[in-house]
């Protein structure tokens, strides 16, 4: 197994964890992974700037968070499609994944327009459409799974502290928990073997000491 068919299988396998924290059933539910990704390409857009009437700087922080979110979503319906699993991946996707990351890179705009248009055409996740979006601002995988660890232990977080009951503060201090992840993360070793639970810990203690009765 190479290492990105590593890296897929450990993310196939958080992916399925956090799935099974939304709904134990999640496979039958028939949730519409395809019209996230391309609400999520919208985001994406505005992050990285597209208004010709006004000036805008793009946030390239937030562009690569919308990217892994994205990818949550894409690996969900990889999962669900019987195209990966803990421990495998399909060998065209996994075809797909490393022609992409060796791919001319293109426009970002159009990539991801390209992403939303085939994702809503087929209502499924076409992995070559995504890699081209990660080429073209450009991302390398090791970046994506390193994020994508990071996102998939906040969205746990998120979880466990209210997210589905709508309990879930996302603004701590008035800054979004995805700044929060960032800051926290760029302080961590995220090649220790315990990069997640220390992320997980990390959140926690912010989260829990932004809370108004802490600071009463």
């Amino acid at each position: 197994m190479n290492a990105i068919a590593m890296r897929m299988a450990v993310m196939a396998e958080l992916q399925e964890a956090h799935n099974a924290q939304v709904h134990a059933d999640w496979r039958t539910q028939r949730y519409a992974y395809y019209r996230a990704v391309w609400v999520e390409c919208a985001e994406l857009l505005d992050h990285y700037g597209w208004k010709w009437w006004k000036r805008q700087e793009s946030d390239l922080d937030q562009v690569r968070l919308e990217i892994v979110d994205i990818w949550h979503f894409g690996l969900s319906e990889l999962l669900r499609g019987n195209r990966l699993g803990a421990g495998w991946v399909d060998p065209e996707v996994l075809a797909a994944i490393e022609q992409g990351l060796d791919a001319e890179p293109g426009d970002l705009r159009s990539a991801v327009e390209a992403l939303a248009e085939r994702t809503l055409a087929t209502r499924d996740f076409p992995v070559d459409a995504f890699m081209a979006v990660m080429r073209a601002l450009p991302m390398d995988f090791e970046e994506l799974y390193r994020h994508y660890v990071g996102k998939n232990v906040l969205n746990q977080f998120r979880q466990d502290h209210g997210y589905k009951a709508g309990t879930y503060r996302k603004l701590w201090a008035g800054v979004e928990d995805n700044v929060h992840l960032m800051e926290l993360a760029a302080a961590l070793d995220d090649a220790s073997a315990d990069y997640a639970d220390a992320l997980y810990g990390a959140l926690k203690q912010r989260y829990e000491s932004s809370l108004p009765s802490a600071a009463s």
